[in-house]
């Protein structure tokens, strides 16, 4: 009996604190400097994270953010942040509402009008040292690569470091890179990766271009905004025009045997780039052309390159004309079978890729033969040359 009052007594105390508990200071973090502004901000986002910020004073927010996030099944334990304000009869909302005075109309009104968001801690030192207290911050950026914004539980308003995270840990509310639609499967395998049983070991894989191998220098993302999201597409000319279109994609979101998660800035495994039936459609509907492999860091849609269509035909015609035109490749029959050789690439274009709008993609670079270029990295016979023919990276192409 004494031990159940004791535990009625800790649990009473428990219910006191969280409707008792106040913004408190956050502890000393010389990364961080203040900048505040007069009165409550007015962009939709900015304006979110003010008041989640805000009502994360309170411990049983705090506890049902953390639970949510830890039982996120997405990369980085993605939420999104609508659906996570309307979840189990609208707790969050009605929580922050009442955290800040604001009317649950009013903060839902506001979450309507932002675009669609994710939250989530991007830095992985930060999801392993946040247990659900007080010293956190909610941070925001109004244009891709801006300065972030954050605000603290007492609604101090912060600029942070745009290239380092602060000790603080931060939650990211930020525009949504991530496909919630379909949770991710526990396994993605590869055309090559086998059933299981039998004994027969595993298949050969389909015959086709395949990347067994990629470094690139930066992750070409911001803390912020959490790990990269790679992509390689095979671009070649589109219809008899003059100029490109993507032909295929490899990348998180894509299925077998093109799904492609490179999280760090090194990865080794083996994905397919273009099968060879495809290889071959192209070479017939377009004798003499050749395809590029392209890299890409997705900000938007998966799998569709979203950028400055004419920035992008001009860092290519800069490419070709030092490379003297051998910016692609072709499956090339060898003694020992085939290989990816450099090719002549598809030149005097008058625009690049003919889907392309401005938006936030990065544009990594166009692969290039090692012995094109002169350069050479163990592991790699491609290196991926950007805009001022800076080097970005190298990965491994194989014909199998």
């Amino acid at each position: 009996m004494y031990r159940n009052a004791l535990l009625l007594v800790a649990t009473l105390a428990l219910i006191a604190a969280a409707c008792t508990d106040r913004p408190s200071p956050l502890a000393p973090d010389e990364s961080l400097t203040a900048a505040p502004i007069n009165g409550a901000p007015t962009d939709p986002r900015e304006a979110l994270a003010y008041t989640l910020a805000q009502a994360l004073r309170s411990p049983i927010l705090r506890a049902y953010l953390r639970a949510k996030l830890q039982g996120s099944p997405f990369r980085e334990q993605k939420l999104q942040f609508q659906r996570f304000l309307n979840a189990d009869g609208r707790h969050a909302l009605l929580r922050m509402a009442v955290e800040t005075g604001t009317p649950a109309a009013a903060v839902a009104g506001t979450a309507a009008a932002s675009i669609p968001l994710e939250l989530y801690l991007p830095v992985p030192a930060h999801r392993a040292a946040w247990i659900g207290d007080g010293r956190v911050l909610v941070a925001t950026e109004l244009s891709d690569g801006d300065t972030p914004i954050a605000y603290d539980t007492a609604g101090t308003r912060y600029l942070l470091n745009s290239t380092t995270p602060p000790v603080t840990p931060v939650l990211a509310l930020v525009p949504v890179e991530t496909d919630f639609s379909t949770p991710p499967n526990a396994m993605m395998c590869l055309s090559e990766c086998g059933g299981g049983g039998g004994g027969g070991g595993a298949p050969a894989p389909a015959p086709g271009l395949y990347m067994t191998q990629a470094h690139f220098t930066q992750t070409f993302e911001s803390w912020l905004k959490g790990s990269p999201e790679f992509e390689v597409h095979v671009l070649g000319q589109n219809g008899q025009t003059d100029s490109l279109t993507d032909y295929q994609c490899a990348g998180e979101r894509q299925p077998s045997p093109y799904y492609f998660d490179q999280n760090s800035l090194d990865w080794s495994s083996s994905v397919m780039l273009f099968s060879q039936s495809r290889l071959n459609d192209y070479h017939a509907k377009h004798p003499g052309q050749n395809v590029r492999v392209y890299v890409v860091e997705d900000d938007d849609t998966a799998c569709e390159i979203k950028a400055n269509s004419g920035q992008l035909a001009k860092t290519l015609a800069a490419l070709d004309s030092l490379v003297n035109g051998l910016a692609a490749g072709k499956d090339t029959a060898t003694g020992s079978g085939k290989r990816y050789k450099a090719a002549s690439s598809f030149a005097n274009f008058l625009s690049a890729v003919a889907s392309l709008v401005n938006t936030n993609d990065e544009l990594v670079g166009n692969a290039v033969a090692d012995s094109v270029v002169g350069e050479f990295h163990s592991g790699a016979n491609w290196i991926v040359k950007g805009a001022m023919n800076v080097t970005n990276g190298w990965i491994n192409l194989e014909m199998r």
